[in-house]
């Protein structure tokens, strides 16, 4: 069986979001651009961002509504820690997108990410299951996922 390679829809944004993407992750990578037009915009791209593929299409932007995102489909990000969280949090936000909750987030084209520190399923998941229910409560509470916060609450701190 081959891979399975998400397709996503943007309405006359595409080399934006190319752009975007491949700048906002460190080893996000354009792999093929189609062009109808040379000079024109991209049609179809398939990019590469944290080892997954990814296929864009540049739909029609006539009707912005026609094909939105919604929190229906996500993409989760687990980050190493709270300095990862901050730059894709950030990244994600200040350039247009805005905040949910529990670590969850919209980029600039609407599309949802949940920013997660690999700590969040070390403090929900661990074995005092006391611990974990705090920490599942002080999750709960949070938008941006804070580390520190997460571990205090765990720890009964």
């Amino acid at each position: 069986m081959k891979k399975i390679t998400p397709c996503l829809w943007f309405n006359n944004s595409i080399d934006e979001a190319i752009t975007f993407y491949t700048e906002t992750f460190k080893d996000g990578k354009v792999l093929e651009v189609q062009r109808q037009d040379p000079d024109g915009a991209a049609f179809t791209a398939t990019i590469e961002l944290a080892g997954n593929r990814f296929f864009l299409l540049n739909g029609s932007g006539a009707d912005k509504s026609r094909f939105p995102f919604t929190e229906a489909v996500s993409f989760m990000l687990e980050c190493d820690g709270q300095e990862e969280v901050d730059y894709f949090w950030n990244t994600f936000v200040d350039n247009g997108g805005e905040e949910s909750m529990c670590g969850w987030c919209k980029d600039r084209f609407g599309l949802s990410w949940q920013v997660i520190p690999k700590q969040l399923f070390e403090t929900i998941g661990g074995p005092d299951k006391a611990g974990a229910n705090r920490a599942m409560q002080a999750m709960l509470q949070m938008r941006k996922l804070i580390v520190a916060d997460l571990q205090k609450a765990y720890a009964g701190a």
